[in-house]
């Protein structure tokens, strides 16, 4: 026994040796644990399912007091678009969902070629587009909604300075185009 080992009681394995199936068996537990996001993917799927709902509801009943109630046409739109706000919502975790099991779980998901999602880069940029949609739609209602002029520009600032960023993001993560992945 070395002299390190004889102090510590521990001693390191060779690879090769009789003890590297200790060192598949760990491989094989590490490499199972990508499963665990299948949790959080369907969890977001749900959440999507719920929140697709919930604004499609919102919008009918919108549609629907237009028409029985003679709801002015300013607040039909501020409704209409707080429900595709949360459809919108819906969007950004269904591809969160979507994208993580593609990931982590089923390479071979069975989703249209826009939603392919091949590495995390590609996730990214989905919901950066998911993102500004709806940065969009919030904007509209407060432009419908305000009645301050100065309250729709700060808005307008401050919405046109995240998707800016957004946008800066993407540019400099981008993923380069040459062909040798290693």
């Amino acid at each position: 026994m070395s002299p390190s080992s004889q102090s510590t009681g521990f001693h390191a394995i060779p690879f090769g040796t009789a003890h590297s199936g200790y060192t598949a068996v760990m491989r094989k537990l590490v490499g199972l644990t990508r499963y665990t996001v299948f949790v959080p993917a369907i969890a977001s799927i749900l959440g999507a399912l719920f929140l697709m709902a919930q604004g499609s509801i919102a919008v009918v009943i919108a549609v629907i007091n237009s028409v029985v109630e003679q709801t002015p046409l300013k607040d039909v739109i501020v409704e209409v678009l707080t429900a595709v706000d949360a459809i919108l919502l819906g969007t950004v975790l269904l591809v969160i969902g979507y994208g993580l099991y593609e990931l982590f779980v089923d390479t071979e998901l069975d989703v249209p070629a826009w939603l392919q999602i091949k590495d995390l880069d590609d996730l990214k940029s989905k919901l950066i587009g998911v993102v500004v949609a709806i940065i969009a739609v919030v904007f509209v209602g407060v432009l419908v909604d305000s009645t301050r002029a100065g309250d729709v520009l700060a808005y307008g600032a401050g919405a046109g300075a995240v998707v800016l960023g957004l946008g800066v993001f993407a540019w400099a993560t981008r993923k380069s185009a040459s062909p040798d992945k290693r």
